[in-house]
């Protein structure tokens, strides 16, 4: 295996949407989670890599985001994820973290052929972004525990369906980056 980064995706949110109600409970369960990953990464200099939803706000950057989420009602779910000032930030406008994004020249250039899939939601974002990694050729993993849904069913299907058909690492993160 070789050079890993941490993806967090969509971690920095308003939840301002939707589907918000049905998603929220679940990313309650997983922010310790990714918070602990987040640690146990920086903590092994593995870098970290935001990938975000702008939202339809065409005009805003990463510290707009951040500072919106972090004044909004669910602050508390956005806080303990926020990136310090060694994580690398891409802004995506849909559903796959490689979709008209410089991610793939970002990894690249860092020398990363490992993405450890983490944030929300499984049986959209994650699952779109495990298949264009695996497209790519990228190794991936993606902690189970890690990743929040929206429909249960559906994310043990994604789940499975990037483990069988991508070849996907599906673990629980307390495997990830255990001295």
């Amino acid at each position: 295996m070789g050079k890993a980064a941490l993806i967090v995706i969509d971690m920095i949110n308003t939840y301002d949407h939707a589907d918000a109600e049905l998603l929220l409970p679940s990313v309650t369960e997983v922010v310790p989670r990714v918070a602990a990953l987040l640690e146990r990464a920086r903590s092994r200099d593995v870098p970290v890599i935001y990938v975000n939803d702008n939202f339809g706000e065409w005009r805003s950057h990463h510290g707009e985001l951040l500072d919106k989420a972090l004044s909004g009602p669910h602050a508390a779910l956005v806080e303990p994820l926020a990136p310090d000032d060694h994580s690398l930030f891409v802004v995506k406008a849909r559903h796959s973290v490689f979709f008209e994004t410089p991610l793939t020249y970002l990894l690249s250039q860092q020398g990363i052929d490992h993405l450890v899939l983490c944030g929300q939601v499984t049986e959209q974002c994650i699952l779109y972004s495990a298949l264009d990694a695996h497209i790519r050729h990228f190794d991936v993993t993606v902690p189970k525990d890690a990743v929040a849904h929206i429909h249960a069913d559906l994310a043990q299907a994604a789940l499975r369906m990037m483990e069988r058909n991508m070849g996907a690492h599906v673990c629980d993160g307390d495997d990830l980056w255990r001295s």
